[in-house]
């Protein structure tokens, strides 16, 4: 059994885990050529459902960097001038893609409120790892020479319920900035669809990854197995 330090840490090769049997500790996320990725098994509330994890920023160098590949090549046919990236752990990734993409910088989003940042440019933020703490979104202001008039991607290590990344749409919306393109490593379900379908459905069309994971549920002789 794997220890909860060893997750994240290695590429396997393509078709070591079989994705559609019953799993036990892990669910293998399997990128677009074919390698997986062991991701702990995560159960929800009510235990009867469960949410395959990705906490981008312990995993591996290797891991980070061959996702951040797989995702800025994603990216780069939209030609985005500019890499924003969600707070907390979104920020490693979009910092990977932008420097893959060879942009000399990227602009952060911020959950700390510093003293020259500007009220009017935040939203309220939540998301499925901290559902019980209401926190606020800011740009911070001198960035906004930065997106003002250009090609924005906005990057987040994973979208789950979607209401991260729909925060992030109302808060550029609120300066008129709209992204060309929406990139995650891990698209988790299918929850986040709706809600983008909802401020927009090319929101939800524009969304790129560099993988998807189901919702999981108990399987009649134990584990876990892809629900419905």
């Amino acid at each position: 059994m794997m220890q909860p330090h060893e997750f994240w840490q290695k590429l396997y090769a393509p078709e070591t885990f079989n994705v559609q049997g019953v799993h036990e500790t892990f669910f293998p996320a399997t990128l677009d050529d074919g390698r997986q990725l062991q991701l702990p098994i995560r159960p929800l509330s009510d235990k009867q459902h469960a949410l395959a994890s990705l906490i981008v920023n312990q995993a591996a160098f290797d891991v980070v960097d061959a996702l951040s590949d797989d995702l800025a090549a994603k990216l780069k046919v939209f030609e985005p001038d500019v890499i924003v990236g969600l707070p907390t752990l979104g920020l490693t990734l979009a910092s990977e893609v932008a420097r893959k993409l060879g942009h000399s910088r990227y602009v952060p989003l911020g959950t700390s409120r510093k003293f020259w940042y500007e009220e009017e440019l935040s939203v309220p933020l939540s998301s499925i790892t901290t559902p019980d703490q209401i926190k606020r979104l800011y740009i911070d202001p001198r960035m906004l020479p930065l997106l003002d008039g250009r090609r924005i991607a906005l990057v987040d290590d994973v979208i789950s319920s979607g209401t991260s990344i729909v925060a992030a749409l109302n808060l550029l919306n609120s300066r008129a900035l709209k992204p060309v393109v929406i990139g995650a490593a891990m698209l988790q379900t299918q929850r986040w669809h709706a809600p983008l379908e909802q401020i927009g459905i090319e929101f939800a069309e524009m969304t790129r990854s560099c993988f998807t994971t189901p919702m999981l549920k108990h399987g009649d002789n134990g584990g876990w197995i892809i629900a419905a």
